[in-house]
């Protein structure tokens, strides 16, 4: 959410409810990475770490918070009867629904910059989930959202060439077919993709392959084959192209 410039407008939007100017709460107080709003104890993580002199420090949810990571009196401010803590626990695909029903253009904006993460099958992340708890294949897939959420003036300034390492591990097929979507719509921008993959979807789909092989490890690492997806099944020999024909 943050690589999208999104919680920059959620803390914006909090901030200018009533409350929120009452008591002079900026968009600052919003985030859990700088004083003011976030709780003194935990620093904003939600848990504190307590030193063990002999064994493993131990992790232990914030008492003074429990874990929310922000002060009492900044969880009073609500939009839509939601505060701070509750939009970050929401899922994309949730928030999404939830500021599109909001009246408000800024409203309008978070949901509309949000949907490039659920077109590249991320709905289903929080809005507050740590990068560190994302795998390599979901850190490239929120990079993907970046891009495609510039705009299509900006993207045509600036053609990019992406690699992309084994992008679909851990997806659903229906998310495999979003995520598809998501590459023809940078190759419309005029980018260009390199994609290491094995999912036979995603091969099928390239413009042209390049096939190590012939096996793993000291084994493998020579060119086995280059073409089209079609030559490959009518005329490779590969593990891959014998999968494909299958």
């Amino acid at each position: 959410m943050t690589y999208l410039k999104v919680y920059d407008e959620i803390r914006k939007l909090l901030s200018d409810q009533q409350y929120a100017k009452i008591n002079g709460y900026g968009p600052s107080y919003f985030s859990f990475n700088q004083e003011g709003g976030r709780c003194p104890e935990c620093q904003g993580e939600g848990v504190v770490t307590i030193p063990m002199q002999f064994m493993s420090d131990v992790t232990m949810v914030c008492e003074q918070c429990g874990g929310k990571r922000f002060k009492q009196d900044i969880l009073e401010v609500r939009y839509r009867e939601k505060n701070i803590d509750d939009i970050l626990n929401m899922s994309i695909e949730d928030a999404i629904a939830f500021f599109e029903e909001g009246k408000e253009d800024a409203a309008k904006s978070i949901a509309r910059k949000l949907q490039p993460l659920v077109d590249v099958g991320l709905g289903y992340l929080k809005l507050g989930q740590s990068s560190s708890t994302l795998s390599g294949g979901e850190s490239q897939r929120i990079k993907l959202a970046y891009f495609l959420s510039l705009s299509s003036e900006n993207r045509k300034k600036e053609k990019i060439l992406f690699i992309f390492d084994e992008p679909t591990t851990g997806l659903h097929f229906f998310d495999v077919e979003k995520l598809l979507k998501a590459f023809d719509a940078l190759l419309d921008a005029g980018h260009s993709l390199v994609v290491v993959e094995h999912n036979p979807d995603v091969i099928r789909s390239a413009d042209w392959l390049i096939d190590l092989g012939p096996d793993a490890g000291s084994r493998g690492g020579e060119v086995v084959f280059a073409g089209t997806p079609e030559d490959m099944i009518a005329r490779g020999d590969s593990f891959t192209a014998q999968y494909l024909r299958r």
